[in-house]
């Protein structure tokens, strides 16, 4: 952490706009640029994310010796470790911009990746008692979280933001739909890397393209907002007199945190990070309960993002002309579905319904997180307010798959924590409908 700080101090005194080219050259908008490499970092933070690790599950319990139960464990308190820095990581954000957090986040992201390639080797090294092996597991999975599911992925969320103002729910949307098929294929690709080339060997690929690949196009390429660059949002004509007097206004943190409607965006953001990291991470366990075999498990994947593509696409169409009360709405009744779907797993409907429910649901979520914060709470402090949401989501994300594996340890099923879920967001469902929800102009 006292590296990364001391580099983003450095870095921004070494670069400008107009190195190695100026944006305004270009013979195209600019904001395209920034639209791809937005969708590349997401795309490329899939060793922080749960279904990126999750392929390496089964692996990681053989050679570092732990149970299912003890690397969910290592998992939590690794993954909620790191969400007590992301706000701070999102005014990082707000002060040096994307174009020193992106690169930074995606460098360490790859450093982390090689020490989990490695982890096995310095715990046969050190030769200790068995909490070394659980803390060399929780250093790496903070690692990886923090800079890949927390700073990398919030970080190209917001960097697209400042380019697309009048467009911004459909260009996000098509992003999304780039990402949540990446997503999606990303288990059954890494699958197959590891099937031909080994675990370890597919950790060293997957540092090499985000740590050192993508983090110095990304230093390249990647532009702040288009005022700095002398361009307009959406690509239009910039008036500099008209930049100043339009400003919007902003909410700060502590303004945020007093609002009901941050708190139940924020938590139903939550539920679905809680839920479906659960799902994603134990996918093999959990469809061998119901019956299913490890690529029936993964397959799930694909109808998943084909539904998730859809609703994604059509709700980012609809976005912009909307206000996002409904998309809520639908996001939660699409999860219900899907907790149905889980509970039910074993029955004939139950596989659509779970892919039906948390593809639509994860479709609309990545409009809402897209769009949500800076409807609500202005441009000017956008990182530190989505900042502190996404820590508590990635908080969730980490109880998620210990929560399910103890429930299935306890209960002898992962039903029973699906069941506490489906409640959770039939309140969530209540509290989207009643509270009243009014967007900054």
């Amino acid at each position: 952490m006292l590296i990364f700080r001391a580099l983003l101090t450095l870095v921004p005194h070494l670069i400008s706009v107009s190195w190695p080219f100026h944006p305004k050259k270009t013979p195209f908008f600019y904001g395209w640029v920034i639209w791809v490499f937005s969708a590349l970092g997401f795309v490329l933070s899939v060793p922080g994310q749960t279904m990126g690790m999750a392929v390496f599950t089964d692996y990681f319990i053989e050679v570092f010796s732990l149970s299912r139960t003890e690397l969910s464990m290592a998992y939590l308190v690794g993954t909620i470790a790191s969400a007590f820095f992301l706000t701070r990581a999102g005014r990082w954000f707000d002060i040096y911009g994307g174009r020193i957090m992106v690169p930074l986040a995606a460098f360490f992201l790859g450093l982390m990746v090689l020490y989990f390639s490695f982890a096995d080797k310095f715990i046969s090294w050190i030769d200790g008692p068995s909490w070394i092996t659980l803390a060399v597991v929780v250093v790496g999975f903070f690692g990886v979280r923090f800079f890949g599911q927390g700073v990398l992925t919030s970080c190209s969320r917001n960097l697209l933001l400042p380019w697309f103002v009048k467009r911004r729910g459909l260009v996000s949307g098509l992003r999304n739909v780039f990402v949540s098929f990446g997503f999606s294929i990303a288990p059954l690709g890494i699958a197959g890397l590891i099937a031909f080339f080994g675990w370890r060997e597919t950790l060293w690929g997957m540092a090499l393209i985000v740590g050192l690949i993508f983090s110095v196009l990304a230093l390249i390429f990647i532009r702040d907002n288009p005022a700095s660059c002398d361009l307009a949002p959406d690509g239009e004509t910039y008036n500099p007199k008209e930049e100043i007097s339009s400003g919007q206004i902003s909410l700060r943190l502590k303004d945020a945190r007093r609002s009901l409607v941050f708190w139940v965006y924020s938590l139903s953001l939550a539920m679905h990070a809680l839920f479906g990291t659960a799902l994603t991470f134990h996918v093999v366990a959990i469809f061998s309960e119901a019956g299913f075999s490890k690529e029936v498990a993964f397959s799930y994947f694909i109808p998943v993002a084909i539904f998730s593509t859809s609703a994604n696409l059509l709700a980012s169409w609809l976005v912009d002309s909307r206000s996002l009360k409904p998309f809520l709405i639908l996001m939660l009744g699409s999860f219900i579905l899907g907790s149905f779907g889980f509970i039910f797993l074993n029955a004939a409907w139950g596989y659509w319904a779970l892919a039906l429910g948390f593809g639509v649901g994860g479709g609309l979520w990545g409009v809402i997180s897209n769009l949500a914060f800076i409807r609500f709470f202005g441009p000017s402090h956008v990182g530190e307010v989505s900042g502190f949401s996404t820590s508590i989501s990635v908080f969730a994300s980490a109880l998620g798959p210990f929560v399910f594996s103890a429930a299935a340890d306890i209960f002898g099923s992962y039903g029973a924590a699906a069941q506490t879920c489906l409640l959770l967001l039939l309140v969530l469902l209540v509290a989207a409908v009643v509270i009243p929800q009014k967007e900054l102009s």
